[in-house]
């Protein structure tokens, strides 16, 4: 990979490998995610590029599957339009697209959450009656316990140390994810990461889903994380009745919120100490946090 990813790289490589959009102007999309980094490509399109080792293949894999997916899921997503290779010094694959107009659900937040609880919910539910034959494994697609089950007692730890909960309390409640049954049916597609963060907003309105660098295929818990991340008390039953899962899944689902917020509060916030990022991301522990602080009452 280049030393640096910026709006020079970009303005190269674009000259390089398309030329038919080398007059176009290049600026930085500002964003919390550790996977890519974004810039405006005109108005009209968008570059990604993987600024992260573990992140080299997502462009391959959304070029391969999007277009086959994109057609019957009821929102929009990424239309991948140019497979960038390596080049100009960076050493990964990578894409243009064309661009989603909207803003973040953490910059912008939703403020139609029955709208977007039952989008959401359709979303998945069609997500996951697609043909899954050949899908690559996702990377949440496994059960949660195997998800950095290592990592989660220290971070109780490090959370209670820092008065934020109570570690008896969370250590009970992990306890019982550990005892839920296991996805036991064919592997299906999962979008894998539908954060905040990779929710579009258009006037308060849940309107794209962005950034499928997770999809994959296997148990399709990890997909309800929006309804401890993103949604209220008020608003998961919308979500969870669109979802069309089973009671054990939506369980796993809730585990899901408990083990990620928690591991990844304590790794990206300011609790410090072993186990955490060399770099703290805030965005994405308040987003953790907000995971596990709405899920851990429903333990209770």
């Amino acid at each position: 990979m280049a030393d640096e990813i910026d709006a020079a790289l970009v303005r190269r490589l674009i000259a390089a490998q398309f030329p038919r959009w080398a007059g176009l102007d290049v600026r930085a999309v500002a964003s919390a995610g550790t996977d890519n980094a974004m810039f405006r490509l005109g108005d009209d399109l968008v570059v990604r590029l993987p600024k992260a080792e573990w992140a080299g293949g997502q462009a391959e894999k959304e070029r391969r599957w999007l277009p086959r997916l994109a057609p019957a899921l009821p929102l929009p997503v990424p239309v991948p339009l140019g497979a960038g290779v390596p080049g100009e010094g960076f050493g990964q694959a990578w894409g243009v697209y064309a661009w989603l107009d909207g803003a973040d659900a953490w910059t912008a937040p939703v403020t139609d959450l029955a709208h977007a609880a039952r989008e959401l919910g359709r979303f998945g539910a069609a997500l996951r009656a697609a043909d899954a034959t050949g899908g690559p494994r996702s990377f949440r697609g496994g059960a949660v316990t195997e998800w950095e089950e290592g990592a989660l007692p220290p971070a109780v730890a490090a959370l209670a140390a820092a008065g934020l909960l109570d570690a008896r309390t969370a250590l009970d409640a992990w306890e019982r994810v550990l005892a839920l049954p296991a996805w036991d049916r064919p592997p299906v597609w999962l979008h894998g990461d539908l954060l905040p963060g990779n929710l579009l907003t258009r006037a308060g309105r849940l309107s794209a889903v962005i950034d499928f660098g997770g999809l994959g295929t296997g148990d399709p818990a990890a997909d309800l994380l929006p309804a401890w991340t993103l949604l209220t008390p008020a608003t998961r039953p919308l979500f969870r009745a669109a979802s069309r899962l089973d009671d054990a899944t939506w369980d796993r689902g809730r585990g899901w919120a408990l083990c990620w917020g928690l591991v990844t509060d304590h790794y990206y916030g300011d609790t410090g100490g072993p186990g955490t990022a060399p770099t703290p991301n805030p965005t994405l522990a308040a987003v953790a946090r907000r995971a596990w602080t709405e899920a851990l009452p429903e333990y209770a």
